[in-house]
């Protein structure tokens, strides 16, 4: 390499790969505002390992949530909103991840020190998600290959296997501390975190106008085999050539007397002779997937 080039290699290191992948990835999806860091205005930003270190974090999300499903249902049973706050939680690394490790073949670091998110109102969900590191995994041929930024592994399912860990690695924190508050189970809430990641990969794939290769990308993450994750992917096609997946998780909507009743695609249905198999279409889940 010569002296010119390590010049313009150095200047783009300092500019960062990862915050220009943030940049190119934005614009392809709308549920939430991607960024590298946190801007001046940090108005409804929270730090993941801020929020989980704060005893009553979940508690006034809690709040908040029970208080918007009250004026849209006049209804708010404690079961529904920890189903929301479970799979909104996860959301933030899971789809976070799942879009750079489409579209970039990136993986970023997902450790909760790491990440922040920003509450939007008066629905509190996350509608932002920001990464304060710039360090990230990716391929041998990444153009960042050899940066200090950069941590290479040998291939794609190296790469996987390392976004498959790193959200496991958040999620079981998450577990530990979200689980002794709700009635929800263990169980259910590495579920939600199967859900999260499979979703959001076959959404990445759509959003970016290759379903399929989200599809493949899920099933490449998810694919060998569970554990801690409740199921692999579960992703197939359908006659019209779309694509459906069996729901692992509820979001326990249908306890809202005034809700739209139980999802065609509620896992408990399944369970029952003759109920439908939990299929489910990008978006009709009412918590973070719906719009």
């Amino acid at each position: 390499m010569t002296a010119s080039s390590t010049l313009t290699v150095a200047a783009r290191g300092r500019r960062g790969f990862l915050q220009d992948s943030l940049a190119r990835v934005n614009p392809r999806q709308s549920r939430a505002e991607l960024r590298f860091g946190l801007p001046d205005d940090r108005s409804g930003w929270t730090g993941c390992d801020e929020f989980l270190r704060t005893p009553d974090a979940f508690t006034r999300w809690h709040a908040g949530l029970a208080s918007w499903l009250v004026d849209r249902y006049a209804d708010s049973p404690d079961r529904t909103t920890a189903g929301y706050v479970m799979t909104w939680y996860l959301w933030v690394p899971g789809y976070l991840a799942s879009l750079l490790f489409h579209h970039e073949r990136r993986v970023p670091s997902l450790r909760p020190a790491d990440l922040a998110f920003r509450m939007a109102s008066p629905r509190p969900h996350p509608d932002g998600i920001a990464v304060l590191s710039p360090r990230f995994a990716c391929l041998p041929d990444d153009p960042a290959a050899g940066t200090p930024e950069a941590t290479v592994v040998p291939d794609e399912r190296a790469l996987a296997a390392l976004l498959r860990g790193r959200f496991a690695t958040h999620a079981a924190r998450f577990v530990d501390v979200y689980g002794p508050q709700v009635r929800l189970g263990r169980r259910m809430l590495w579920a939600a975190a199967t859900d999260v990641l499979d979703t959001s990969l076959w959404l990445a794939g759509r959003y970016g106008g290759a379903e399929d290769e989200g599809v493949l990308d899920a099933a490449l993450v998810l694919g060998d085999g569970p554990a801690p994750f409740t199921s692999g992917s579960t992703l197939r096609p359908v006659p019209d050539g779309t694509w459906t997946r069996r729901r692992e998780s509820c979001c326990f909507h249908y306890l809202l007397a005034a809700g739209q009743g139980t999802c065609e695609s509620c896992p408990r249905l399944a369970r029952k002779p003759g109920g439908p198999k939990a299929l489910v279409s990008p978006g009709d889940c009412q918590t973070a997937f719906s719009g």
